[in-house]
């Protein structure tokens, strides 16, 4: 089973799913995620991504009723599939309390991409090593982190180097990409405007990438889009019915422009991979407020993953209220120019790509997968466990221990008063109505009254009596 809830995810997922495929033909998959998984798996999802992407602290809370809804019916599905692996790409927030349950289930979990707790919410490693088996990282820079750590992952490669190699050795010539995507009888060259792809991430920046890019009337700009966001809603969020927009050829779109504004995320090592130089920017709902949450929560110096990767700034970085239309079109005009930032990003570029190797992820890690479940024992099918996670097991109750009920003797009537132990109930009796007993009348006509100290049969003496019982009146007994 499978876990993707972006498309990058869905892209990557669906290479290893493929891969998984040629190894064990009859492998039988259950999965959220995207078209491409759905394609490589031969079904369609449980839950497609777009119902489950959400970026940044407000657009989060918004949605916490949908968030926890995907949850349950993942649960449901892992509680009556019952896979042999439960695969989690990335999406840290809900794949960890999914990894969580399926820990509980008995199943084993492994990750491919790990979720990136070097940059923030680092404290989320215990939780990794304590329900993931085995983790398969895509960014060299993680092993020794996570070995710091005490937690060894393995680097398996980076999918999107044999992606864009891919894309780069089936280029279309240039005047036919402009037909196709009907950017003909335009000859200038292009800047291409990478706004993400959530829909939330699009709202945010694609305006802001425009109106930059509309101060270089010497370049067209184009927008590349998203396989799961219809091209109206970026026309509608542009208030542009004539925006240039492509789909399903971004390397190629990348390739063939002279420089790129780019969301920060998966595209900037795609951009980074095609040798495109770029400017990275992101801009998020709560501006200042964010900027200072984030500041406060990231534990990285850079955000961009070729700067992370080479471990300098190779792009700029523009990000929540420092991503302004100004300083999109101050980074981009030394860009679109032969310059010394130009020239120093494609330089820079190599060094990242040296960094990355040339194993190939998918297959590596489907190896390592497939090779793990033939060693295992088959997980039980059984539906004994709840929905909601337990911190330990269950204990049997042990009984109460009941205490001996007092003997009974035919001959003897005894009340509740005169036995010394009574037994234990649950349930509190209404205590039984004392009889008053009619003493025979003396000679002088004075009615004698019992003494309620005394019990009532008179025969049983008190074991530690507090004070002797006072002697009988001899008037009385004379009268007896």
């Amino acid at each position: 089973m499978f876990m993707a809830g972006e498309a990058s995810g869905d892209l990557h997922a669906s290479a290893l799913i493929s891969s998984i495929r040629e190894l064990d033909p009859a492998a039988e998959f259950r999965f959220f995620g995207g078209d491409l998984m759905a394609k490589a798996a031969r079904r369609n999802p449980d839950l497609h991504y777009d119902r489950m992407n959400v970026m940044g602290f407000s657009e989060v809370i918004r949605k916490l009723p949908r968030i926890y809804s995907n949850l349950r019916l993942a649960k449901n599905i892992l509680s009556d599939f019952r896979p042999d692996v439960l695969v989690l790409v990335d999406y840290p927030g809900f794949n960890l309390k999914l990894a969580r349950y399926a820990s509980r289930l008995g199943i084993r979990v492994d990750w491919y991409i790990s979720p990136k707790v070097w940059a923030w919410k680092e404290y989320r490693v215990r939780k990794i090593k304590k329900y993931v088996t085995s983790l398969y990282s895509i960014l060299p820079f993680e092993v020794p982190f996570y070995a710091r750590h005490g937690y060894k992952v393995t680097y398996v490669g980076n999918p999107s180097v044999q992606e864009m190699d891919y894309a780069l050795s089936h280029l279309p010539p240039v005047r036919h990409f402009r037909e196709r995507q009907g950017l003909g009888g335009d000859e200038r060259p292009i800047i291409a405007l990478l706004p993400g792809s959530r829909k939330g991430e699009i709202r945010n920046n694609l305006h802001l990438m425009i109106e930059a890019a509309k101060r270089f009337p010497e370049f067209r700009y184009v927008v590349a889009a998203a396989p799961s966001v219809p091209e109206r809603f970026y026309r509608e969020v542009a208030q542009d019915p004539g925006l240039p927009v492509v789909f399903g050829c971004t390397p190629t779109l990348l390739k063939y422009s002279r420089a790129a504004v780019v969301t920060s995320g998966t595209a900037t090592l795609e951009t980074a991979l095609i040798g495109t130089p770029q400017v990275v920017c992101y801009r998020a709902n709560g501006r200042k407020l964010s900027y200072k949450i984030m500041e406060k929560l990231l534990k990285v110096k850079y955000v961009s993953l070729p700067n992370l990767i080479v471990g300098n700034q190779v792009v700029p970085e523009l990000l929540v209220h420092h991503c302004t239309v100004d300083s999109i079109a101050r980074e981009l005009s030394a860009l679109l120019q032969n310059s010394p930032q130009r020239e120093w990003q494609v330089n820079s570029y190599k060094a990242m790509r040296r960094k990355l190797g040339t194993s190939v992820a998918s297959k590596f890690a489907a190896d390592l997968i497939v090779d793990s479940l033939k060693a295992q024992p088959t997980v039980p099918d059984e539906k004994d466990v709840s929905m909601e996670d337990e911190k330990s097991p269950r204990v049997p109750r042990r009984r109460p221990r009941r205490r001996p009920k007092p003997e009974s003797h035919p001959e003897e009537e005894t009340s509740v008063a005169e036995t010394s132990v009574a037994p234990r109930v649950r349930r509190r009796r209404p205590r039984p109505k004392k009889e008053v007993t009619t003493e025979s009348t003396p000679s002088n006509g004075m009615e004698v009254q019992p003494d309620s100290k005394e019990k009532a049969s008179g025969d049983t003496p008190r074991r530690r009596p507090r004070r002797r019982r006072p002697k009988p009146d001899p008037e009385i007994t004379k009268a007896e």
